[in-house]
């Protein structure tokens, strides 16, 4: 797994191939010198600074993460302290960067930048056991029944078109380009949140392609700054921002704060989002569970 921090919590999640533990770190890191939990929820403040930290966190995703085993991943170095504060130094409180290029964390390879388009089919699941072991699972077999293909009951994967289609730019490999036997990068974020005694304090993860990495960031947020149960934290309205323009649920109340983000100097648009989150946390000796309304999950739970 991949570790790091968010104020006395220890966050861990996948490592590379996939880029979900890294970014969802990354961003938390980047955040910590922001008091989120004065601002609240509903202070279009907080959200500038999410959408700022996740846009520099996804430049650094999109050139460096791509499969380990054949390029050259810094995955220490995304999530190094004094690489995500260099990050986090470049957050303008007020004002909304007109443009974000990656970093060169510890590490870095000399990688193209390149763009992916955007993923789906993907599955996730939190449960813990009477004994109070975790487990935090996503898959995915890319689009809707994959590849269409089954083999023995089971769909075949289309994750081919989870791989740059865009091999070399200006002379440079892409990290993600496709090969032999190489995995492709994903964005899947399932993550186990300790608390600073050490015991397990909330685990979650999501579905929706690229947003699952701002779905899983949002839901800690909403526990470790804002003081909820995994559950309200879940149910939050979505902002998604990467290399566009951010993203805001429509029909929300964060849809609401548009004109006053686009005062900041955000490009944004309203639209609805593939939000799919759910989660546990821990409550005295037993759980208690939280699944996005606004998709198809849900609760389940035996005395």
């Amino acid at each position: 797994p991949v570790c790091g921090t968010s104020r006395s919590y220890r966050v861990c999640g996948m490592p590379p191939p996939s880029s979900g533990g890294t970014t969802v770190i990354a961003m938390l890191e980047q955040l910590e010198r922001f008091d989120l939990a004065a601002m609240g929820p509903e202070d279009p403040q907080a959200w500038h600074l999410i959408a700022e930290s996740m846009r520099l966190a996804f430049a650094d995703r999109e050139k460096y993460l791509g499969d380990p085993d054949f390029v050259s991943v810094p995955t220490s170095g995304l999530i190094d302290k004094a690489h995500t504060r260099a990050r986090s130094d470049l957050i303008d409180p007020q004002r909304a960067a007109e443009t974000v290029e990656a970093g060169t964390p510890p590490g870095a390879p000399n990688v193209a930048m390149v763009r992916q388009p955007p993923d789906g089919g993907t599955s996730h699941f939190v449960t813990a056991d009477r004994e109070g072991d975790v487990a935090s699972l996503t898959s995915t077999i890319e689009a809707v029944f994959g590849s269409g293909l089954t083999v023995n009951g089971y769909f075949l994967n289309n994750e081919l078109t989870d791989f740059s289609f865009q091999p070399v730019v200006d002379g440079l490999p892409a990290a993600n380009a496709i090969a032999p036997r190489k995995r492709p990068r994903s964005s899947m974020s399932p993550t186990i949140v300790y608390a600073p005694s050490g015991e397990v304090a909330f685990a979650v993860g999501a579905a929706g392609g690229p947003t699952i990495i701002a779905q899983t960031a949002k839901a800690i947020i909403g526990v470790i700054d804002w003081g909820l149960s995994i559950d309200e934290a879940i149910e939050l309205p979505q902002l998604y921002a990467a290399l566009g323009p951010v993203v805001l649920e429509e029909d929300t109340p964060l849809a609401g704060l548009e004109g006053q983000l686009q005062a900041m100097g955000h490009d944004t648009s309203v639209s609805d989002l593939p939000l799919k989150a759910n989660g546990l946390q821990r409550i005295g000796r037993g759980w208690i569970g939280g699944a996005d309304g606004r998709g198809e999950g849900a609760i389940a739970g035996i005395e």
